[in-house]
């Protein structure tokens, strides 16, 4: 196996939380990763729920408003918003945390591609906004078979650092205010849903990730190890990063998803708002 919040602490939270701290996502099969890193950015992860096919007049199952009290100034387009983005991602952190771990070009376009990746079971990892841990994925025998090494553990201690420090409310609250910008680069995926439908249906889909007692048989093959029991191997992407983080660390993200999760459809308008389809100029 290997890898695949201005002014406050907040905003990172949509970007660690809702994709999984790293959504950072490590996919089993090195070759799986390589293969993936061959592709152009963005091209192999439009979405295949059932937002896709919606029409473009359907209204949305979680409509978002621009909370009240929040900034009215105009959003910048999405190609020339990493800036801004960037900036307020920074802040929140002046020990560096997050700057180590953020990828700083095309930030929402890659958070969105992979949250919309995560319930797939490949992800391409040109499209990740934060950078995948270091080092290498270790095994140990136990009773005669391979698991994996609790010191794996580890290499997440950054992620689960930031994200640990990160109120689900703030982080939502930024989330609508900007939230023109992740419907744009949604649709530049080619779908015709909306992103907070498929947010929420991602979210959903994380928390059911299996919990296991134990350790899980890992089988070698030619390109590192997968699980022997096919109900773990065959997990998405999202949920196989669930149960590798660890028991602790998955209970830890999933009392944050739930949080953000609560946070984004609280005070829902009862019909769409212009926020949800407005152009971002």
């Amino acid at each position: 196996m290997s890898s695949q919040s201005s002014g406050s602490k907040w905003v990172a939270g949509l970007l660690v939380v809702a994709i999984l701290v790293v959504a950072g996502v490590f996919i089993y099969r090195e070759k799986r990763a390589r293969e993936a890193v061959g592709a152009p950015p963005f091209a192999n992860v439009a979405s295949s729920s059932s937002s896709a096919t919606a029409a473009h007049d359907a209204l949305p199952q979680h409509p978002i408003a621009t909370p009240a009290g929040t900034s009215t100034a105009a959003l910048p387009p999405l190609d020339q918003s990493d800036d801004a983005v960037l900036s307020a991602l920074l802040a929140m952190s002046g020990d560096g945390a997050l700057k180590s771990l953020l990828r700083p070009e095309a930030i929402v376009s890659r958070m969105v591609s992979t949250i919309d990746a995560l319930p797939k079971q490949t992800i391409g990892m040109n499209v990740l906004p934060l950078r995948t841990p270091t080092g290498t994925f270790q095994v140990q025998s136990a009773d005669g078979m391979f698991v994996e090494s609790k010191k794996n553990y580890a290499r997440y201690d950054t992620y689960m650092y930031v994200a640990d420090r990160v109120p689900a409310k703030a982080a939502a609250a930024w989330y609508k205010r900007n939230y023109p910008l992740f419907q744009q680069a949604y649709r530049d995926l080619g779908t015709a849903g909306y992103f907070n439908d498929r947010l929420v249906e991602v979210i959903d889909h994380l928390l059911e990730a299996p919990e296991p007692k134990g350790a899980l048989q890992l089988l070698p093959e030619k390109q590192g190890y997968v699980y022997s029991n096919p109900t773990y191997e065959q997990l998405s992407v999202g949920q196989k990063f669930m149960v590798r983080v660890g028991p602790e660390n998955e209970a830890k993200l999933k009392e944050k998803l739930r949080a953000l999760r609560e946070a984004i459809v609280a005070d829902a308008p009862a019909a769409a708002s212009t926020v949800e389809t407005a152009p971002v100029h």
